[in-house]
């Protein structure tokens, strides 16, 4: 059986998931032929795990000539895997030289973006696979079950609270995300994920968006009030006052981290750690969302990106009944002995008395009308995601085109559909007004 040729584009930190599928369990049916990044320092620590497991060096090429390497090294497959605002470039380029695509979420950012890709799979004929994989985690299948076979009738309307902790959250205001022409902001970057989950456990495309926010926790003008006035340098460990500071990144500690991007700084200048209450960042952290369905449904929807604890709360109201879901995927973050930001142990509440603790937990609960309320069990998942990595790379790597009656594969259209949510509601922060979606397939 011969196996698909596979080239990357982008060797990060989330390129590792595929690199570790290529070379582990999924070499039997994929190969890793060719890859590229702009940083060859980051090319370097994976080609060492790569010779590490058995495999030769995959052939380097300059991003720019991608086209040029799909067609020399006869590519059947591409994963795209750099910041979001390089994804139409690469995602068109790609397809046009006749190679396949995955492309890690978002699809693209902008109007333009989904408009070049467009073009490239209506040329080309070839397929874009967008990797959600909150799709494949056991409880948000659980709910899609729920709703598809009509336990709570036809959905009238969504609820849907997702909180990042500080430690999460944070990080994607130090980062290149915090600039939102390179993300797209967390509406694109971030809920692109939460509004697939939607228009997947729906069944339905957005037609209407109306959004408000704002930069209210993180950020230069925020430092005063959040923090007193102190003055933490980008990529610094310690405040003015001497103290760990539960806000700093010490990526040097992280040796995955340390080679990725502080080893490797002197390549292209990037810093991962950098300061977020410092200058530059043009992303909000507090968001609200109200969307409007084509089958007649409305979702309300809100992001916090400094909450203490992280995890999800969705309602789904029905003709006959509700369904409830609400997922701790981690209690809370504390400080230790030096100040420093640590995840809380939840599985051993040593923070406080047993009821002060916040366990990790999902659950799903559904109450018809004139019925008593009974939690559905979940499913065990494995690995990351909620269970769901592990899922997501069997189906992609063994081409699973369809996976009836749950649909998990998400094509382009899946992927133009999350995304067009957050392009509108960015559009809507910037005019006031609400948004209509021409540019979402609807159904």
């Amino acid at each position: 059986m011969s196996r698909e040729r596979y080239g990357m584009v982008g060797t990060g930190h989330r390129a590792e998931m595929y690199i570790d599928a290529l070379i582990g369990p999924h070499s039997d049916v994929a190969e890793l032929v060719a890859w590229s990044d702009s940083n060859p320092g980051r090319l370097d620590y994976y080609a060492d795990k790569v010779r590490a497991a058995g495999f030769a060096d995959p052939v380097r090429f300059d991003p720019a000539a991608l086209a040029d390497t799909v067609r020399a090294q006869r590519l059947d497959r591409i994963i795209v895997t750099t910041p979001d605002f390089t994804h139409a470039e690469f995602v068109s380029a790609a397809l046009i030289a006749g190679a396949d695509v995955v492309v890690e979420k978002p699809l693209t950012i902008d109007r333009e973006g989904l408009d070049t890709i467009r073009v490239a799979v209506e040329q080309s004929g070839r397929s874009v696979v967008t990797t959600f994989n909150y799709r494949y985690s056991p409880r948000n299948s659980a709910l899609r079950t729920l709703i598809a076979e009509g336990s709570i009738g036809q959905v009238t309307s969504v609820h849907f609270e997702w909180a990042l902790d500080t430690m999460h959250g944070a990080d994607y205001f130090r980062r290149w995300h915090r600039d939102k022409a390179n993300s797209g902001g967390l509406l694109v970057h971030k809920s692109s994920h939460h509004f697939d989950l939607v228009n997947w456990w729906i069944d339905s495309s957005p037609v209407r968006v109306f959004a408000s926010g704002g930069l209210r926790f993180y950020g230069e003008d925020n430092a005063q009030l959040r923090r007193g006035g102190l003055d933490t340098a980008a990529g610094g460990l310690l405040d003015q006052r001497g103290a760990a500071d539960p806000f700093a990144l010490d990526i040097a500690a992280d040796p995955r981290l340390k080679a990725l991007y502080v080893d490797t700084v002197a390549h292209d200048g990037y810093h991962r750690d950098q300061n977020v209450f410092g200058p530059g960042i043009t992303i909000e952290d507090n968001l609200a969302v109200l969307v409007d369905y084509a089958s007649g449904a409305t979702m309300s929807y809100s992001l916090n990106a400094h909450s203490p604890w992280e995890g999800y709360r969705v309602t789904v109201n029905g003709t006959e009944g509700r369904a409830e879901l609400e997922v701790v995927e981690r209690s809370s973050v504390l400080l230790d002995a030096d100040g420093r930001a640590v995840l809380d142990p939840s599985a051993n509440p040593v923070a406080g008395p047993a009821d002060t603790v916040r366990p990790m937990t999902e659950r799903l609960v559904l109450q018809r009308h004139w019925e008593s309320a009974r939690e559905v069990p979940i499913p065990e998942g494995v690995g990351g995601h909620g269970g769901g990595d592990a899922f997501l790379l069997e189906h992609l790597f063994t081409r699973v085109e369809s996976d009836a009656p749950l649909g998990r594969v998400a094509g382009f259209d899946d992927g133009v559909r999350a995304v067009s949510v957050g392009i509108a509601g960015n559009e809507s922060l910037r005019t006031g007004l609400p948004v209509i979606l021409p540019f979402a397939p609807h159904r």
